[in-house]
């Protein structure tokens, strides 16, 4: 098996504007939201702590209920995405 080394996309030059950093949230959460239908469409449910045998899970509640470490998460992936379209030449725009 060969080794794994990450190349993500250089996107230490990008920055985004207000609009975009405003789109990212909207990403996150509806990233949160995706994995939590599939996590529901797989019998999860909520649970005050993981438990993947039970398939419970604490971050099986609404966007906003979640904490703010909990956000990050999604937030960076949603940030990292629209930065890594604009390194590549993509342009976003709202019509």
């Amino acid at each position: 098996m060969a080794i794994f080394k990450p190349q993500p996309i250089d996107t230490r030059s990008i920055i985004l504007n207000p609009e975009l950093t405003a789109l990212t949230e909207k990403l996150a959460e509806n990233a949160h939201d995706n994995w939590a239908m599939l996590r529901f469409k797989e019998g999860w449910t909520y649970g005050p702590k993981r438990d993947d045998a039970s398939k419970q899970h604490p971050n099986l509640v609404a966007y906003d209920e979640l904490s703010e470490s909990d956000k990050d998460l999604d937030r960076g992936t949603a940030m990292q995405t629209i930065k890594a379209m604009l390194a590549m030449g993509y342009e976003i725009r709202k019509n």
